[in-house]
């Protein structure tokens, strides 16, 4: 496994662009199946994640080609819809499939996703806005089976404004007969970039960004180009990683208000923020301030996603500070690889409680899962001395060349590749 090599103690300083959203490029790349033709969609990052999409998409009998931040996809040709269970236990977002193969073949042969263990997250909500559209499940064993004759809209109401199931009723509704409305939709901005996406493709779609989306059935969908939004997430890491080194970082291609909740956070933390149409400033020259209480919500609220990475920033900041997590109750495992690095840290059930302390030391650490091993790499940035972060491949599912991004910025930090005699490879 590769491993990230992290000489800290230097702030950040430069200027980058941001990298297209994981989160808006995977189901804009499911949602094409939706369409008999060649889709382009631009601004998709280098990263496992959507290999593994493409992967399945092939399995399926697509053509798909990624050249530079470019896919290019042709769906003329798929003819199953069978997702192969060993790459869909490779990523959770591969249940985006449900709706658009559901769609267009009648049925569709799944299992249960896989992707970080950050908790239990259960596909009943999909499971269930499925049905209410007419599909009959079945399950065997950890294969789940749904067929449909007819999609038929239908008024449906999520317990839970989850993401991935709004955008899997949303996929199947397009094609279905009549009119679907889901309420307590959630607002996440992918959801608003995939409802774009098909609505350039001829649905009619209204709504997404509020809790209520209106969908009306078309008979079909054309081929398009389409341009995926900013990922807010990557800009989050890169804001909290200027103000944990105490740098000037400058990102460009960004949509300030789809990281307002974050902004906020670091204004409040003393960190001055300006924006300037796609551009966010981070100016950090001062040891950050405590925040009293910071709580995890789904969107427009501060996300679960940036939870790690703020942690970081409050380990260094004066005075004790708490964070709630809401969303996923196995979100803190990164705590106890903090606290090899210095950190003063209490976990209480889904609270942490946070005293900042004068500075963070390296010290060889594991990424657990994505944005847990984006923290890390933040802390070690942070901390004073050489930091390890092992198991890599969980930061590569959502970061693009992490190394090479912080390494334009100034980080001293560099990415070493086993190879078979032991040899390490290093990769700066």
């Amino acid at each position: 496994m590769d491993k990230l090599v992290i000489e800290g103690g230097k702030p950040l300083s430069g200027t980058i662009a941001i990298q297209g959203a994981k989160n808006a490029a995977l189901p804009i790349l499911a949602a094409s199946m939706l369409v008999n033709g060649t889709v382009t969609i631009e601004h998709v990052p280098k990263l496992l994640d959507i290999e593994v999409m493409l992967s399945i998409l092939r399995e399926l009998g697509c053509k798909a080609d990624h050249i530079g931040d470019k896919v290019v996809l042709d769906t003329s040709s798929a003819h199953s819809p069978h997702v192969p269970e060993t790459l869909m236990r490779q990523m959770r977002s591969s249940i985006f499939l449900m709706g658009p193969l559901l769609a267009r073949f009648g049925e569709v042969h799944v299992y249960q996703p896989g992707g970080c263990a950050i908790g239990e997250r259960k596909i009943d909500l999909h499971l269930s806005g499925l049905e209410a559209l007419g599909a009959s499940i079945s399950e065997t064993g950890n294969k789940i089976i749904c067929q449909a004759d007819k999609l038929v809209g239908a008024d449906i109401h999520l317990s839970f404004p989850s993401v991935g199931a709004t955008e899997n009723i949303m996929m199947a509704a397009v094609l279905a007969e009549g009119r679907t409305t889901i309420s307590n939709a959630a607002r996440e901005p992918e959801i608003q970039d995939l409802q774009r996406f098909l609505n350039t493709m001829g649905a009619r779609i209204m709504g997404a960004g509020t809790d209520t989306i209106t969908i009306e059935g078309v008979d079909t969908l054309t081929p398009c180009r389409y341009q995926v939004i900013p990922d807010r997430i990557v800009t989050g890491t890169l804001m909290v990683a200027a103000a944990a080194t105490r740098g000037q970082v400058v990102l460009q291609n960004t949509n300030s208000s789809h990281v307002s909740s974050l902004i906020h956070v670091l204004r409040r933390s003393g960190i001055q923020v300006l924006t300037d149409g796609d551009i966010i400033k981070v100016n950090a020259s001062s040891r950050p301030k405590a925040i009293e209480r910071i709580v995890t919500s789904p969107y427009p609220a501060f996300p679960t996603d940036l939870q790690s990475l703020v942690m970081v920033l409050l380990t260094l900041a004066d005075g004790v500070s708490i964070m709630k997590e809401t969303i996923f109750e196995g979100r803190f495992k990164h705590v106890g690889e903090l606290t090899r690095m210095g950190a003063d840290i209490r976990v209480d059930l889904n609270a942490a409680f946070i005293r900042g302390v004068p500075r963070l030391y390296g010290a060889t650490v594991e990424a657990t899962d994505l944005r847990a091993g984006a923290a890390l790499v933040v802390a070690g940035l942070a901390a004073q001395g050489r930091t390890v972060v092992e198991q890599v491949h969980h930061i590569d599912r959502g970061y693009d060349r992490i190394e090479q991004v912080l390494s334009r910025l100034g980080a001293r930090i560099t990415r070493c590749t086993p190879v078979p005699d032991d040899r390490a490879v290093t990769n700066g």
